[in-house]
């Protein structure tokens, strides 16, 4: 009667004798044909990602026979188990006594909506026994003597577990022997405190296994368990350096070659004991605690729990729930403690166990699915409330895992939802929205580190937009790829244009056939979740064949009987889905109308202003060749005095005069669209070579750095020196000669070749700006352009908006801006360091009446006449503007930051007036009207602003500091025990501006303007 039973309880066939069956028993779980089955399909049909990853050392069968372990355990005071309980079974009160459910109602099964079944586990007669502690069906499992007579009872929910977790009755016996025996008197102890692997291992001898293989393989799976739940995937970090850690590791590769001793004298054994203990009893900073951990790890407490859930499947059915899920449930709630497992994490456990099941038996039971989905609406609200790390992880694991194999099958639902079975999606779609909504909306999850310094690696999905409608589009595009995979295999010989015509012709059959599959089929019952599913199943197929079209058409270079056929034939075809659109939007919804506007006509009317914008492009694609070799080899040499710019500019204005005149020359009717095109494309290679004439770097790079502020002092070295060096008796003469200055009466400019090449830079630049206005006129005034029958693309354009706008608004603006740059660079450049050596680097070094300006006006005289000599008429004016702002500019550092080489007394302003109107005179008379005389004066009043502080006596000059600081400061009237703070350096001198005056001081050569800096600002002394 054992063997009967044993075969009762299995779907597999087993060996008839036991020690065949013990020899083989660990090596059965690896070779289990369900495991085998599932394996496969999730490998090649399910495609569903394990969201626990595995776990390395340890099998399918390692991990449910160690679950089955745990659960018997943590189950070992209720009945059915060996509890005390079941020692006081009576025949007469066998049902209470055995916790047998005679006709079990399930109310799990109730909320899921799941059928109760007429077979389950519980409704079948096994033979009873006058003990529960042993094998169910017999003894010993080597006595095959059975008693003559057993009445017969129903299944208790202990049997009804070992069947369902396929572990043989010798095993399960031997479990229950050792239990009693390890865990007599312990009852009351709490299970989550008993560390099962090492109790095990203590207790089992290798004379209970059939052979020493058997029973090291048995030890070296508990080992495997204690080395996962310790060491690889601890609740509780432990560093690599930690002693109990590295005796266990060693002890475990020890376990791996041989047995390793479990006798009470081990001392390997107790080093285990030791080890084991230590580490499961760690709190989180390393200290001891009431709190034993070694199964709660994450993701091996998952695995086990689930293994543990997979038990509520029927092994006949695997499709199926068992009756007695309600108890079974309850029985693994008692391994919660021990696995760390709460009731939040438990429904993400049991959602994605249903959902999984569901995959893995082929998807024949839907009901496992709704169940899924019963199950996400708990987890919804879990995830609203619950911000655990290892909840949170897990949550998105599973969910992640999910929605990856559900979208999978949404993003191809033409394809893998075949005639038959597209009901399915009224199943699948609740649960994919579900998921995508808790992820998207209840799922919270930073990028910080956790407690174990992990780095988060959670992509949250943003489920905010209408993923019906995202499936419906790829769906649509994947299929509408696979029929061109299909009419391509058909035509694969076809080569020429007529032949593709064939082929365009034929796949806009097949996009029509497509069309109607999707109105007859999917938009019926995808229009629950998206009220304009059809009108978007037309918007993607009207899409993805002008795309093809739109291919074709790129190829064709003349139009063609077979063109104008295809042509018709897609007309016929956008008709035909606008019609869809037009029918799905009968209902009042605003979605269909949103897609129609998102429809782009073919525009089959069109082809020849395609072609001629294709001529276009090709046009534009030589200029940006030649635009190219015009940056490599351009040096900024005229070709001679009469054409003073680049080459390179001439070159390209040809290039674009020949393109418009060719442009007017084909044989159709040009729009003001295509002009439009064509001068864009020629705009954007003027533009390009307009900022690359303007890339001179700037300004600044010449203007010197500031001096730091000192202090005059009438005893400096500097002084002494220039006075040894220039007495005064020194002729102007001499001192121009000393600066190397004097050139007789026709000194030589001092522009060098940069500065030049910056002249013929800006000469370019009118160069191209009369050219381009030529060219505005040739396109705006020809009488071959046609209005645009259709709506302006470029509404930004100036066109768009009057009939009186410019073709090249945009470089026509932006030449001015880069003539202002380039005439800027290169008057700074001429004045600060091309005359540097007469200007900044020597006017009034040293005393001002033995180093005035008349040398550096000389030079600057004979630069501007080069100056002008060299550019255009019409860059004149600009470029002597910035001359003189340069010069300005250069004559006020020299008075406010000349450095320690210049002093100044309050009677040398008369000198430096005097220079600065010859200064000023220079640019008033230069040339008829290249400078208006009010900006002369305008930029001259700042300086004369500096030279009038100069004249003023110190204490005004340490008065007015003083207020003006106090106010721009805002500290108002200076107090008692109040410091003047130092003024910023703003660049922008004037006579009202703090730092300005205080320059000023620090130039000036007197006593009382000496100690006032030295008091108010301690500034250093001039060397």
């Amino acid at each position: 009667m054992g063997q009967q039973t044993h075969r009762e309880f299995f779907s597999a066939p087993l060996s008839s004798q036991h020690h065949h069956h013990h020899h083989h028993h660990y090596h059965g779980y690896h070779q289990d044909p369900r495991l085998l089955e599932l394996t496969h399909k999730n490998e090649t049909e399910t495609n569903l990602v394990s969201p626990f990853g595995k776990l390395e050392g340890l099998s399918e069968g390692d991990i449910r026979e160690s679950a089955y372990e745990i659960f018997f355990m943590a189950c070992r005071s209720s009945p059915g188990f060996g509890g005390r309980q079941a020692h006081s079974f009576n025949l007469n009160n066998r049902e209470k006594s055995s916790h047998v459910v005679m006709s079990p109602t399930s109310k799990v099964k109730r909320t899921l909506g799941l059928k109760m079944l007429k077979r389950s586990p519980s409704r079948r007669m096994v033979s009873g026994s006058n003990d529960e502690g042993s094998p169910v069906g017999g003894g010993s499992p080597y006595h095959h003597t059975m008693p003559s007579l057993r009445p017969r009872r129903p299944m208790t929910s202990a049997e009804i577990m070992r069947q369902q977790m396929r572990v043989t009755e010798h095993n399960d016996n031997r479990l229950r022997k050792t239990l009693m025996r390890t865990l007599v008197g312990q009852v009351g102890k709490r299970a989550e405190t008993i560390i099962l692997p090492l109790e095990l291992l203590r207790h089992l001898k290798p004379s209970e296994f059939s052979d020493s293989h058997e029973y090291h393989m048995w030890q070296k799976r508990q080992l495997k368990v204690l080395e996962v739940g310790l060491l690889k995937h601890p609740s509780i970090t432990v560093e690599k350096s930690n002693t109990f850690a590295m005796r266990l590791r060693d002890i475990i590769r020890i376990g791996e070659a041989k047995t390793i001793d479990t006798g009470k004298n081990s001392d390997t054994l107790r080093t285990l004991c030791n080890s084991v203990v230590s580490l499961a009893w760690r709190g989180p900073n390393g200290t001891s605690t009431d709190v034993c951990h070694w199964a709660d790890g994450f993701p091996f407490n998952i695995h086990l729990y689930t293994s543990l859930l997979l038990a509520i499947f029927d092994n006949r059915d695997e499709a199926l729930v068992l009756d007695e899920v309600d108890e079974l449930l309850e029985l693994m709630k008692k391994t919660w403690s021990i696995l760390g497992i709460t009731r939040p994490i438990h429904n993400v456990c049991f959602t994605w166990v249903l959902f999984h099941q569901y995959i893995a038996t082929g998807q024949v039971e839907p009901d496992l699915l709704c169940a899924s989905h019963a199950m996400l609406a708990e987890v919804a609200i879990d995830a609203k409330k619950e911000r655990e790390s290892l909840y949170l992880k897990l949550l998105t694991s599973v969910l992640t895992s999910m929605q990856g194999w559900a979208e999978k099958r949404m993003l191809h639902y033409h394809e893998r939802f075949p005639r038959g079975t597209i009901g399915q999606i009224e199943n699948l779609l609740p649960v994919v929205l579900s998921v995508a909504k808790i992820l998207g909306e209840d799922l919270i999850i930073s990028d910080a580190r956790g407690e174990g310094g992990e780095k988060g690696d959670v992509t949250i999905v943003d489920s905010s937009g209408d993923r019906v409608d995202y499936y419906i589009r790829s769906s649509m595009q994947n299929a509408f790829d696979k029929v061109i995979e299909e009419v391509n295999a058909k035509s694969a010989e076809l080569e020429n244009k007529g032949d593709l015509s064939e082929i365009l012709l034929h796949l806009a059959q097949e996009t029509e056939n497509l069309a109607l599959k999707e109105r007859e089929n999917f938009s019926p019952v995808l229009k629950k979740w998206h009220s304009a599913a059809g009108a978007v199943a037309a918007l993607m197929l009207h899409n993805c064949y002008g795309n093809v079209l739109r291919q074709y058409l790129s190829e064709v270079t003349s139009l063609t009987y077979e063109t104008v056929e295809v042509l018709q034939r897609a007309e016929k075809l956008e008709k035909g889905l606008l019609q869809m659109v037009v029918e799905d939007s009968n209902e009042g919804e605003d979605n269909g109308k949103t897609v129609v506007r998102e429809m782009v006509p073919y525009e089959v009317d069109s082809i020849i202003v395609n072609l001629l914008r294709k001529w276009i492009h090709e046009s534009m694609h030589k200029g940006k060749e030649y635009l190219q070799r015009a940056k490599d080899t351009e040096t900024w040499n005229p070709k001679s005095k009469s054409e003073p710019y680049a080459q390179t500019a001439a070159e390209l204005m040809k290039l674009g005069k020949t393109t418009v005149e060719q442009f007017f020359q084909i044989p159709i009717g040009i729009t003001e669209d295509l002009v439009q095109d064509l001068a864009d494309g020629l705009e954007s290679l003027f533009q390009d070579y307009m900022m690359f004439v303007a890339a001179c770097g700037t300004k600044q790079s010449y203007i010197p750095s500031l001096p730091p502020l000192t202090r005059c002092n009438r005893d400096s070295k500097f002084i002494k020196l220039w006075k040894r060096a220039a007495p005064c008796g020194a002729s102007l003469l001499e001192l121009e000669h000393i600066n190397g200055t004097n050139q007789g009466h026709h000194p030589k400019p001092s522009t060098s070749r940069g500065t030049q090449r910056l002249y013929i830079r800006l000469n370019t630049l009118h160069y191209l700006l009369s050219h381009i206005q030529s060219l505005e006129k040739a396109l705006s005034q020809n009488p071959c352009v046609a209005p645009s029958n259709r709506n302006r693309r470029f509404s930004n354009n100036i066109r768009t908006q009057s009939n009186h706008g410019s073709y090249f608004e945009i470089v026509l603006s932006s030449i001015p801006a880069a003539c202002q740059h380039v005439s800027e660079v290169a008057a700074y450049r001429l004045i600060f360091l091309d005359s540097n050596s007469v200007f900044y680097d020597s006017l009034y070094v040293g005393d001002v009446a033995n180093a005035r300006i008349r040398p550096a006006l000389r030079i600057l005289k004979q630069n501007i006449t080069l100056m002008t000599t060299m550019l255009a008429d019409k860059a004149q004016p600009l470029a002597m503007k910035e001359v003189m702002k340069a010069s300005f500019d250069a004559f006020l550092m020299v008075l406010l930051a000349g450095g320690s080489s210049r002093v100044f007394q309050r009677s040398d302003h008369v000198m430096i007036q005097e220079d600065f109107e010859s200064l000023n005179r220079v640019f008033c008379a230069c040339g008829e009207g290249l400078i208006a005389e009010h900006v002369v004066d305008r930029e001259a009043a700042v300086v004369e602003g500096v030279i009038a502080l100069m004249s003023q006596n110190t204490e005004q000059l340490m008065e007015d500091f003083s207020i003006v600081t106090c106010e721009t400061s805002g500290i108002g009237m200076m107090g008692n025990g109040l410091k003047l703070p130092m003024p910023p350096t703003t660049g922008r001198w004037n006579r009202s501006d703090p730092n300005t005056i205080l320059r000023v001081l620090c130039h000036r050569n007197d006593r009382s303007a000496n100690h006032f800096l030295k008091r108010t600002f301690q500034l250093a002394k001039r060397r």
